[in-house]
Order: structure tokens, then sequence, then C-alpha cells
């Protein structure tokens, strides 16, 4: 292929992946509007509503694991056409879910999906990066972000017109329409780098030992945050409804502020990370937004026995300023796996993706069942320091190669 065709072809990846990473957000937040009547539907506690969510990160550790291989097999374009089928179908399937292991099975054919997806769109993120010469990885994870509030905001306006199962086989069925074009115009296995380019790297590598250390300790600081955000979409809702008081619909307002929050800052996340470097935003990221999640529910609970007007806008300032340091973390982790030497691309995103989605596993479980032993809102204080960790861990982060025109 010419150069100019490479750009061109480069160019309408960007746009595709742009347009894919939104309709993912869209899918994978699409439930969060109706979790509090699922809940309710299926007659849950607290700590049985958590440790069913581990079942969607056994799908998204089960895509994790694999996605690596396959995608340094096959290209990222040929996965992410069937996990772009896969994901949507797990939506829907919730919506025809009338017992928790129908539920159960559901989610874990979503978070299959979405790992799998997940992996081989930011393999193809790098590639574009490097082919355009220009950092583009944050406004991709941006439009997730953006999908992610549609969503949110969509379906709480439909919570008090369709039933849940209405709305989830809606906009299942609308994505998986959606990605079908999307897809297609990903860039091709020739130019998706997922085999690791002209370089020398691994495509199987251990799973643990002294070289893959590491990615390691980038997972484990992606963790943290993954932590943090998973809790803010899982218990956003329910902490909301079932412990402020506040009507279904309005109970939506933290995780969306959490998410607005999250597209303004990737869609500065790449000019943030070129100014201050990887390590430095994660580190502040942290610390600021871990610290203003917890402080907010410390007082909003409390005040919302005397003004649930107040308590409401004071928690959903904190969920906005953790969503503002949470936005460029993700993409900040995802370019130093990338960076790792002498390993392709692919697989050390998978190897961190996999350690970082095990968070979606402990995290809804950790924070159910010490919602169990003493109450949500004290248990949220876990997700607020585990993105302080986070922010801590950026130490281990190597700062890896800006692309320049």
């Amino acid at each position: 292929m010419t150069q100019t065709s490479v750009q061109r072809s480069a160019l309408r990846a960007r746009n595709s992946l742009w347009a894919t990473f939104f309709i993912m957000g869209v899918v994978s937040m699409g439930w969060v509007p109706r979790i509090p009547e699922i809940k309710e539907l299926l007659h849950f506690s607290d700590g049985q509503f958590g440790l069913l969510l581990m079942s969607s990160t056994v799908g998204s550790l089960t895509g994790a694991q694999l996605a690596g291989r396959l995608i340094h097999t096959f290209g990222s374009r040929k996965v992410s056409s069937f996990a772009a089928v896969v994901m949507p179908m797990g939506l829907i399937g919730m919506g025809f879910s009338r017992s928790p292991v129908q539920l159960l099975l559901t989610l874990f054919l979503m978070g299959a999906g979405y790992s799998s997806l997940d992996i081989s769109l930011n393999t193809q993120a790098v590639a574009i990066e490097k082919l355009l010469k220009r950092r583009w990885m944050s406004s991709f994870h941006a439009m997730w972000s953006m999908g992610a509030l549609a969503t949110t905001v969509f379906g709480g306006v439909l919570t008090h017109h369709t039933t849940p199962k209405f709305n989830l086989v809606f906009v299942g069925l609308l994505s998986m329409v959606l990605y079908v074009p999307a897809v297609s115009f990903l860039l091709s296995g020739e130019l998706d780098e997922h085999n690791g380019g002209e370089e020398e790297t691994m495509a199987k590598i251990p799973f643990i030992s002294k070289s893959v250390l590491p990615l390691w300790a980038l997972g484990i600081g992606l963790f943290g945050a993954l932590v943090a955000e998973g809790a803010a979409s899982d218990w956003g809702a329910v902490l909301l409804h079932d412990h402020m008081g506040i009507d279904k619909g309005l109970n939506a307002s933290a995780y969306a502020s959490f998410a607005l929050a999250m597209i303004a800052s990737r869609f500065l996340g790449d000019r943030i990370l070129e100014k201050l470097g990887p390590a430095m935003t994660v580190k502040l990221g942290g610390y600021i937004g871990g610290s203003a999640l917890g402080i907010s529910i410390a007082i909003a609970v409390p005040l919302s026995s005397h003004s649930q007007v107040l308590s409401l806008i004071i928690v959903d300032i904190g969920f906005a300023i953790a969503g503002f340091g949470m936005g460029p973390v993700f993409p900040a982790y995802i370019l130093a796996a990338s960076a790792e030497p002498g390993v392709a691309s692919s697989v050390a995103i998978a190897r961190v993706g996999f350690i970082g989605f095990t968070a979606f596993f402990v995290g809804p479980a950790l924070t159910g069942g010490l919602a169990q032993l003493t109450s949500l809102p004290v248990a949220m204080g876990l997700p607020a320091l585990m993105f302080i960790f986070s922010g801590y861990q950026s130490h281990v982060m190597k700062v890896a190669k800006v692309p320049h025109n």
C-alpha cells in the first residue's frame, strides 16, 4: 500500500473507532438506569446483587484471556466483528431474564463480548496513533463515555415510560445494527500491527514471571481505578435510591455526572497526557478523584434526611470530580502497556486488561459484602480508597512515546 492509501485507511479507521467506542459505551451501560428495578424484580439484597455482578466480570476475564492471542493470530478487526455481535446479545438477554440464573448467563455473555471488543479496539487505537503520528487514545475513550452518558440519560427518561425489557432489547438491537458499518472500516490485519509489526515480539507470555512483572504492576494500578469506576456505575443508582430516597430517573444522576465529567477530561486527555505525562496524570486523578468521591458520600447521605436537593447536588459534584480524575487514567495505562518492549501490543494490553478487569469481579463482591455487614454508604469508601491507590501506583508507569507529525 502507498503512504497516501495507508493514511486514508488510518483516517477512516479513526472515525470508525470513534463510532465503535460510542456504541460500546451505549451497550455496556445500557442497563445501569434499570439496575434498581432489576434488583427489586429479582428480590436481591445488596450482598446477593454484588455476587451476581461477578458473573459479568468472569465473562470479562474470559474474554480478556482469549482476546490477546486471538487478535495476534487473526487481527483486531476480525475479533471486533465477532465481539460486536456477542456483546449486544448479552444486553438483549438481560431484558428477557426472569431468574438469577438467566441474568447470570447474560451478564457473562456481555462481559466476554465487552472485554474482547475493548482489547481489540485499543489495539486498533495504538496502531492508528502510530500511523497518524498523533495522540488520539483519550478521545477514543471519550466517545465511550459519551455513549455511556447517552444511554444513562436515555434510560433514565425511559424508566417512566417503558419496561426494562423493552428498554434493553431496543438498545441491544439498535446497537447491533450500528456496529456493522462501524467495525467494517477498522484497520485491516496488515495495518493494525496485531503481531507486533516490524519488531520482534512475543505472542505468548507467562502468567507470572520476572519478565512480566511490569505488566502486573500496571494491571494492579488499573485494578484500583476500575474498582472505583465499576462502583460508580453498578452502585451509584442504588446508593441514591435506597439510601438517599432519590426517585428513579434522578437516581441515575450520580453516574451521569461521573460520565459527563469523564467525557470532558477525556477530550482534554490527549493534551493532558502530553503536558503532564501519564504518571502525573494518573497520580493527580487518583488522589483528587478518590478523595472527592469518599467525602461527598460521607456528607450527602446523612444530609439527605434533611435536604434531598442539597444532598443530591453534593453527591453529584463528588461523582463528577471523580469522573474528571478518572477520564485519562484508563487510556494512560493502556498506552503504558502497549509500550512494553518485546511484547505484542495486543498481548500486553490483554494482560494488563485481564488484571485490571478483575476489579469488576472483586470490587462488586467486596462492596456488596461490606454493604451487607455495614451499609452501602460505608462500603463505598472502598472504591474511593482504591482510586487513591491507583494514583499512588502511577509511579510504576513508564512514559510511552508520544508520536509527532
